[in-house]
C-alpha cells in the first residue's frame, strides 16, 4: 500500500460518525470489544465489530488479545500524519498572519498615540 492508500483508508474510516465515536471512546483508555459494544447499545455486536475492522485496516485501532479478551487501543499516528500534511502548514500560515496583523495594529496604535 502507498502512503496515499493509507491516508485514503484513514479518511474513509473517519468519515463515518460511529467510527469517530469509537475513536472518541478509545481516546481515554483501551476498551475490550464487550465494553465498546456496551457504549453503542443501538448497534449489535456484529456492527461494532465491522466498524472496528475498518478502523484496524486504517491503522487507527490496534487490537491486543489478553486471554479471552480483546483490548482495542487507539493509535493516533495516522491522524497525526493527516495533521502534518494538511492542517499543520495551514495553521502555521494562519498563526503567522495573525502575528503580522498584531504587529501592524501595535504599530498603528503607537503612531496614533504619538500624534
Amino acid at each position: 500500500m502507498s502512503i496515499e492508500d493509507d491516508l485514503d483508508a484513514v479518511f474513509k474510516a473517519l468519515a463515518n460518525p460511529v467510527r469517530r465515536a469509537v475513536c472518541d471512546a478509545l481516546k481515554l483508555r483501551p476498551l475490550t470489544t464487550k465494553q465498546l459494544c456496551a457504549c453503542f447499545d443501538e448497534l449489535d455486536r456484529t456492527t461494532v465489530m465491522m466498524h472496528l475492522r475498518v478502523l484496524e485496516q486504517a491503522g487507527l485501532v490496534v487490537p491486543v488479545r489478553k486471554g479471552r479478551e480483546r483490548f482495542n487501543y487507539l493509535d493516533a499516528m495516522p491522524i497525526q500524519a493527516i495533521h502534518e500534511r494538511w492542517i499543520g502548514p495551514h495553521a502555521a500560515a494562519a498563526a503567522a498572519g495573525l502575528h503580522r496583523l498584531k504587529q501592524e495594529l501595535e504599530q498603528d496604535t503607537v503612531k496614533a498615540r504619538s500624534r
